[in-house]
């Protein structure tokens, strides 16, 4: 199990104060990680930091836009002096902005881009630095089933999610070498906060949902722990520049699942 481990390990999650990016944080907190938190919103970082130190773990926070890169790369500097290297990034923070193609402010699409793909560059590129210098990490960019798949209204968001994709793959081309690991989490639908409002009984997207998952469910925040912290960890060290579809088996099928009547 010492392969799963991540005892001495510290990793930063970006937007890691609620939802997925705080259950991956979590999860790679019980496996031994300290943690490094960024945020745009004090109060949403602080009361993560409550919850993370609540539950016993060794965490801090920081404050930064990681779309500027002057910025970013200064609280990055921060981080290596208050608290050590970065051994994990994952780059978490995202944005979505629901809108018709046609309709769609071009100032919004280059917003979404921003935030979801040219911030996960900007981190990367910060953190590989270092990593190179000391011979190895693990950076993991967090896509989503909109990588592969297009959908109604969500245009920026997939052209971003697609782009993260192949930046995956080629920072894992050229970091390979350092013995960095650059891979990527696709979480399918999952119930948080966000979701609460549409996940009734009786609710079409609600249905759609379970009808469409093989697996007849919603995923559940923890769902992504395990998988967050095998690509952290020495055990996924010969994997590289992949995308890990956590989704219940939708991204598998297009056919009638076993569920739907």
């Amino acid at each position: 199990m010492n392969l799963f481990s991540l005892k001495g390990k510290r990793a930063l999650v970006t937007g890691g104060t609620h939802g997925l990016g705080m259950a991956m944080a979590e999860g790679l907190a019980d496996a031994g990680a300290e943690l490094v938190i960024s945020s745009t919103t004090p109060e949403k970082l602080k009361k993560a930091l409550e919850y993370y130190k609540g539950k016993g773990y060794k965490a801090s926070g920081y404050i930064f836009d990681i779309t500027e890169e002057e910025e970013a790369a200064k609280k990055v500097q921060e981080i290596y002096n208050n608290e050590g290297p970065i051994d994990i990034l994952v780059n978490n923070a995202g944005i979505i902005k629901r809108e018709l193609a046609i309709d769609m402010k071009v100032s919004d699409f280059r917003r979404v881009i921003d935030v979801d793909l040219v911030g996960a560059f900007i981190m990367s590129q910060l953190v590989a630095r270092d990593m190179i210098e000391r011979g190895g990490g693990k950076i993991i960019n967090i896509c989503s089933m909109m990588t592969e798949l297009g959908r109604n209204s969500v245009t920026a968001y997939a052209a971003a999610k697609g782009g993260l994709k192949m930046l995956t793959q080629n920072l894992a081309t050229e970091w390979a070498k350092y013995n960095i690991q650059v891979n990527g989490i696709g979480p399918g639908y999952f119930a948080t906060s966000q979701t609460a409002p549409i996940r009734v009984d009786g609710h079409p997207f609600n249905d759609f949902i379970i009808n469409r998952t093989p697996a007849a469910r919603w995923g559940n925040p923890e769902d992504l722990a395990g998988t967050a912290v095998f690509l952290a960890s020495k055990a996924s060290d010969f994997i590289n520049g992949q995308v890990v579809y956590v989704d219940g088996g939708i991204l598998a099928t297009i056919g009638k699942p076993i569920n739907e009547k």
